[in-house]
């Protein structure tokens, strides 16, 4: 394997660039029932729903619940009456792709000189930039294509004191959030991309954004015997937003990358890693509430600790409940993965638990392949 890392650029010198980001705002969903998905991410996720847009306050055509944990956000939306251009994008993105995320919104300082700089460099414009107000105040939002049917909004909300955007009202939680929250931000965003389209991307966020290449892996040992994958990693210089781009790499049988593009419609979001810190107390209240995670045998904690060392948790622990670790030359991280959150083979979840490590899991790659290989066998899509 192939592993680059380059080094953070200061958050002084990032801040100073042309690009400047403050962080994720959103990951915002299509899915075919708002509110149900609403109740889903509230009970199996800990999440609480803070905002609502919807019939009762004026949106005919959509409904959409902001569920909030920590600095994440999600938004669920859901089509009402596609009579308008978005609302008949989110029904047909629904028909062709089942659930699946929509929009991977940024928080910036200034989002008309963001689109100005994003369209110089080559970015493809959705939406200029434009005003939305309230009694709260104003936010600026503006729109850039990336990968697939997936867009980046820009959002600056530097002026604006509202629950969430103008449109929307404050909302009563679904269910009784938990008494500590079960993540507390987004991680990462992992986008999934066609064979020979990795780099084409990460030049786009190199161009585009002025991210640089935080990561890479390619090569035969990230694979297993049957299929294989390359992934590179862009960021910002804050590191405050990564996201992995894969692709897949040829192999005797279809990668976990395939069968996402087969059964997606093509390329988007694979998955979204929210930071905890505490993995096992996440872990245990979501495996009650039903989330299923991807298992691990018990042969992979063998020689766990010859090459990880200590850790916070104590082995027979990551044991128990299938948790992954591994260790890089500035730390360790933990991490769990669970399986598809639809009935689609498409979008799932990470969580993870950083000690210093800013890496993706490396070691555990072989593992997890494995993982997801089993799955894939029994959905017949190996």
């Amino acid at each position: 394997m192939t592993e680059t890392t380059h080094a953070a650029t200061p958050q002084t010198a990032r801040q100073a660039g042309p690009f400047p980001v403050k962080g994720m705002d959103a990951v915002v969903f299509a899915v075919g029932n708002a509110k149900q998905a609403a109740h889903y991410y509230s009970t199996a996720f800990g999440m609480k729903v803070v905002a609502y847009t919807g019939p009762e306050n004026g949106s005919r055509e959509t409904a959409s619940y902001v569920l909030e944990s920590g600095s994440a956000r999600f938004v669920f939306t859901s089509v009402i009456k596609p009579a308008t251009d978005w609302a008949r994008f989110l029904a047909d993105h629904v028909a062709e792709h089942g659930d699946g995320v929509v929009d991977l919104a940024i928080e910036v300082p200034d989002a008309r000189a963001a689109y100005a700089y994003a369209v110089e460099h080559g970015a493809h414009g959705l939406d200029e930039p434009y005003e939305l107000k309230d009694e709260h105040g104003t936010v600026v939002l503006a729109a850039i294509a990336t990968y697939g049917k997936t867009r980046h909004t820009l959002v600056e909300r530097g002026g604006y004191e509202g629950v969430y955007l103008p449109g929307f009202g404050a909302a009563q939680p679904m269910v009784a959030p938990p008494e500590r929250r079960v993540f507390q931000a987004i991680d990462h965003c992992v986008g999934n991309v066609e064979l020979g389209k990795m780099n084409e991307w990460v030049a786009f966020y190199n161009e585009v954004m002025g991210f640089t290449n935080m990561k890479e892996f390619v090569g035969d040992d990230i694979a297993t015997e049957y299929s294989a994958l390359m992934s590179k990693v862009v960021s910002d210089g804050t590191r405050k937003v990564k996201f992995p781009i894969n692709e897949p790499a040829i192999a005797k049988k279809k990668s976990q990358i395939d069968e996402y593009l087969e059964f997606y419609g093509g390329p988007g979001v694979q998955h979204i890693a929210l930071a905890t810190n505490d993995i096992v107390a996440s872990v245990r209240a979501m495996r009650a509430a039903g989330v299923q995670f991807l298992d691990v045998p018990d042969s992979y904690y063998e020689t766990l600790g010859e090459w990880v060392g200590d850790t916070r948790v104590p082995l027979d622990e990551l044991r128990e409940l299938k948790i992954l670790a591994d260790r890089d030359e500035d730390g360790y991280l933990l991490q769990i993965f669970t399986k598809p959150v639809q009935d689609r083979p498409t979008v799932f979840f990470e969580m993870i638990e950083r000690h210093g490590s800013l890496g993706f899991g490396k070691g555990n790659f072989k593992a997890l392949f494995e993982a997801i290989e089993r799955e894939q066998d029994r959905r017949g899509n190996l």
